[in-house]
């Protein structure tokens, strides 16, 4: 049983000294037990330094080590969050066109007795459930299907409320075919249009137009470790070095961080992460990503139609304004 629960337990090479360190502990606690010892000294001695050792850590992760704990297959996923936050949840499917992408999802949902609309791109969580979401990444019937829920949401007074986590939209052959640029830039222009509150979170990866599709809003959250990019760095690299294996060098001149963009006016708040990061307290993330919305919604939802749509407005057109 131990080996095969250590074989299923994804570690990030910078996580595996804490993780030898927290197996001293408990191998001590059990010595303690079983030759009745007193080790409270010992194990609060070591407890201490897990603690200093999780703080020196998480607290000088380079930009790509960021990005390998925002895809983590353990960080907590859209549905994960929705189970974990709201009080009901109905799953809505399909775009009318003949499509039900799994890759985005979306539905009706009660928060804290509120009803919204939430919608999300949503990752598998082993091999066969990941090609079955395509890795989290979107077809054109996604962003139609996205576009449907947020038109439903506006005729019915809905907040929206957003969840990006994927790597890009897919760009495959077919989903060419199928208009995915021109899906995604009716999203973008509708979303401008809608009356209702909107609020955005990364709760993972946000790749690209992927991300944008669904994430046009008043307030842009991220999660301290999760990234936000134009380009993955390995895309960068290759096409400005022609060379993948520059993807640290081009992770840290992307910006992709949640306190890089917050500097550049780019997101509007940073949601902290337990300690270790979401994935190993999903509840206390989902906590903590509940309130934020709920205090969010309290503000927006007193605001006029009409100062929603010029925040929304005003926050894209001052993206990428300079004065130096």
């Amino acid at each position: 049983m131990a080996k095969t629960a250590q074989k299923r337990t994804f570690l990030l090479e910078f996580e595996k000294p804490l993780v030898e360190l927290q197996a001293r502990i408990d191998q001590i606690r059990e010595l303690g037990e079983e030759k009745q010892l007193d080790v409270s000294g010992q194990l609060q001695e070591l407890e201490g330094k897990v603690e200093q050792l999780r703080q020196e850590i998480f607290s000088t992760l380079t930009p790509a080590q960021k990005l390998q704990i925002a895809r983590h297959p353990r960080r907590p996923s859209t549905l994960d969050y929705v189970q974990a936050m709201c009080d009901e949840w109905l799953e809505l499917h399909g775009d009318r066109r003949g499509s039900d992408d799994l890759a985005l999802i979306g539905g009706i949902a009660r928060l804290d007795g509120r009803a919204v609309v939430i919608i999300g791109h949503q990752k598998g969580r082993d091999t066969k459930d990941n090609v079955a979401r395509n890795f989290g990444m979107a077809s054109p019937g996604g962003y139609r299907k996205a576009m449907r829920l947020m038109e439903h949401a506006n005729r019915f007074s809905m907040p929206i409320i957003t969840f990006i986590d994927t790597p890009g939209a897919y760009a495959g052959v077919e989903a060419e075919k199928l208009g995915q640029g021109e899906a995604i830039a009716y999203n973008l222009r509708e979303m401008f249009s809608l009356e209702v509150p909107i609020i955005s979170t990364v709760i993972g990866e946000g790749g690209s137009g992927g991300a944008l599709g669904i994430g046009v809003a008043e307030k842009l959250m991220m999660f301290e470790h999760s990234v936000y990019t134009v380009a993955s760095p390995e895309a960068c690299a290759a096409i400005l070095w022609k060379d993948a294996k520059k993807s640290e060098q081009a992770a840290q001149a992307l910006k992709i961080t949640a306190y890089d963009l917050k500097d550049l006016g780019i997101i509007d708040q940073i949601l902290p992460e337990p300690p270790g990061c979401a994935h190993s307290d999903p509840l206390a993330t989902a906590e903590i990503l509940k309130q934020a919305i709920l205090e969010n919604l309290e503000y927006l939802s007193q605001l006029p139609t009409d100062k929603l749509k010029e925040l929304r407005y005003q926050k894209f057109r001052n993206i990428g304004v300079f004065i130096e």
